[in-house]
């Protein structure tokens, strides 16, 4: 009996990790002049960069939603080169507990910042979110 409530518990366990969804945050460099992009973003556990992201690559951050409803990565940007102009936000926020995240694309161009949202919950068409501070 007692072999069974142990490989219950571990199953479910590993069933608890499995239902939590994987999701994503892609962040692309769109500057133009050969302008490179600043980043560093964090949630609660991890620190990611701060990096540089040279014209037309991206980087990205995979990690796995909870089943509790409240992952969050922040991220600050930079326009290079002098990093005058930033932004500060949201790159990614769980809606609810059966929200598993999707893929969160950010594009950062002249004018702003901009989000799309593939897969999770509410999937978004592509818009601008922030403006740049300076």
């Amino acid at each position: 009996m007692k072999s069974l409530l142990v490989f219950l518990f571990v199953f479910s366990i590993y069933m608890l990790g499995y239902v939590s969804g994987r999701a994503e945050v892609r962040i692309t460099n769109e500057l133009k002049f050969q302008k490179r992009l600043w980043m560093k973003c964090y949630s609660k556990d991890n620190v990611i960069g701060p990096t540089i992201i040279p014209i037309g690559q991206y980087s990205k951050i995979r990690f796995l939603a909870n089943l509790w409803g409240t992952s969050r990565y922040m991220c600050t940007l930079k326009q290079g080169p002098n990093y005058k102009h930033y932004q500060n936000f949201t790159a990614f926020k769980q809606l609810y507990w059966s929200d598993y995240g999707g893929t969160w694309y950010w594009g950062a161009r002249e004018d702003g910042i901009y989000l799309k949202r593939e897969g999770g919950e509410k999937p978004i068409d592509l818009y601008k979110a922030y403006d740049w501070i300076n």
